[in-house]
C-alpha cells in the first residue's frame, strides 16, 4: 500500500456506475487506509494514468504482473481491462462497509 495515505479510517462517497449493483452513486463507504487487502475486497486504488484520481474497484487477482482491479458493472468501468495490472502500492485502502443509504444490505457484497 502507498505510504502517501496515512493509516486510519474515513468516509468516502461513491461516484459513477462502475460498481453497480454492489455500490451506487452517492453511497457512503467506510474506508480503511493502509493495511492488507485480498482478492474479492472492494479497494480504493490510484488510477495508473491519473494518480490524483482515486477509483473504487474490486480486487480480482494478484499475480507477478501486479493487482487486477475491476468494476462490478463491466460496461461502465475503467479498470484493469483498460489499463492493465496496477502496482500493489497503488492500492491505498479497502472499503469496510457501506453506511449510507440505509439499510446496510450491501455490506455483505463488499468482500
Amino acid at each position: 500500500m502507498s505510504k502517501r495515505y496515512a493509516t486510519g479510517f474515513s468516509v468516502v462517497r461513491v461516484s459513477g456506475l462502475s460498481m453497480i449493483p454492489a455500490l451506487a452513486p452517492r453511497d457512503l463507504l467506510v474506508v480503511r487506509w493502509g493495511g492488507d487487502v485480498g482478492v474479492g475486497d472492494v479497494v480504493v486504488v490510484e488510477h495508473p494514468k491519473h494518480p490524483d484520481l482515486l477509483l473504487i474497484k474490486r480486487l480480482v487477482r494478484i499475480d507477478d504482473d501486479g493487482a487486477w482491479v475491476m468494476g462490478d458493472n463491466p460496461g461502465a468501468s475503467d479498470d484493469s481491462r483498460d489499463f492493465g495490472a496496477v502496482h500493489s502500492d497503488a492500492i491505498v485502502g479497502r472499503a469496510l462497509a457501506r453506511v449510507w443509504p440505509w439499510p446496510w444490505q450491501s455490506m455483505l457484497h463488499l468482500r
